[in-house]
């Protein structure tokens, strides 16, 4: 047990349907909170879920060394509790029992027993909802939207925020997660290089019609300001500022007008694989999957517009934040 004036170490991971990524944080005796190692390996653990219904051996293969390889480093940290929340691919997974005995194995060096934990998808919206709005400058109330396009599904949480920048007591919050990412999306529909306007057409379809459910089930009208967070959308704001690298510092609430990004979104869905690895900050791993989500942020775009929304800001912050407060709050720190 950690000396009463010692810091403590925490961590949280989150295991997408295309990444796992791992924060670690040190939460100082005065309370500040310093960020240690922020970190993601593209794994695709949802390779053909949408297909199948189960995740495949390689994918399984890649979780398990991307877990070796972060709770060693949570080891050498010292880290005293983690959290890892699964998400869409693993709700979906017929053979999830393999992927949960493999996170037991590693987590369990940090804590005993510890696993992953499975995450609903209103859960990781307003987990993706605390972390993302908690760098947002303060000093006018505004009703936000964040949208967390992941792989396999895309939350949306609608809640409003105070003038001092704290998530406010009053009003409910408006959460939903839907079916569609960057990954399930090109595997069922764009199997082109690049997407045909057939394949893209099918896709533009099945997107108006989960968000049709989306709102349903939450009331855009009113938003004053639209965050995204995750992989696609960082991305897309590294290309849209036009930086040679990834630079997460010009990213971090980086403001954007909607249309622009919005053009972003369609260019790099028209591209080839090739095209794509040529602009400096896409990841490898993301390449051949970011059409998908192209094609969702085209048609969110496009929603908020004629509603009246101009821009976008993106946030480096989301789910592992959330997700690494909830942590330090069941330790008391």
């Amino acid at each position: 047990m950690a000396q009463p004036d010692a810091p403590r170490r925490f961590a949280a991971i989150d295991c997408g349907t295309n990444s796992i990524r791992l924060l670690i944080s040190e939460r100082a005796a005065d309370g500040t909170l310093t960020e240690l190692n922020r970190d993601n390996i593209i794994v695709r653990l949802g390779q053909g879920v949408d297909a199948t219904g189960g995740f495949a051996p390689e994918a399984l293969q890649r979780v398990d060394d991307a877990l070796a390889t972060y709770a060693q480093r949570m080891v050498e940290h010292h880290v005293e509790d983690v959290m890892m929340g699964a998400t869409s691919a693993t709700r979906d997974a017929k053979n999830r029992d393999e992927f949960f005995a493999i996170t037991a194995r590693h987590l369990g060096r940090i804590v005993d027993g510890r696993q992953a934990e499975v995450i609903s998808g209103e859960q990781e919206a307003e987990l993706s909802f605390a972390g993302a709005v908690a760098d947002l400058p303060s000093g006018t109330s505004e009703r936000i939207c964040v949208i967390d396009l992941g792989g396999g599904s895309t939350e949306f949480v609608v809640h409003d925020v105070d003038a001092d920048g704290a998530v406010a007591d009053t009003g409910t919050v408006e959460a939903y997660s839907a079916n569609m990412g960057c990954v399930r999306l090109t595997e069922r529909y764009l199997h082109s290089n690049p997407p045909t306007a057939e394949e893209i057409a099918a896709a533009e379809d099945f997107v108006a019609e989960q968000l049709r459910e989306v709102e349903e089930h939450v009331d855009l009208t009113g938003v004053t300001r639209l965050v995204g967070v995750a992989g696609t959308m960082t991305t897309l704001s590294a290309i849209t500022q036009g930086v040679d690298s990834y630079q997460p510092e010009k990213i971090h609430l980086s403001r954007l007008p909607l249309r622009t990004f919005r053009n972003t979104a369609i260019d790099l869905r028209d591209k080839t694989v090739d095209q794509r690895l040529e602009c400096g900050p896409m990841h490898p791993g993301r390449a051949d999957v970011v059409g998908g989500g192209a094609v969702v942020i085209d048609a969110v775009a496009s929603r908020f517009m004629a509603l009246g929304v101009e821009e976008i800001t993106i946030s480096e912050k989301d789910i592992l934040d959330g997700m690494l407060a909830k942590v330090m709050r069941r330790n008391g720190a």
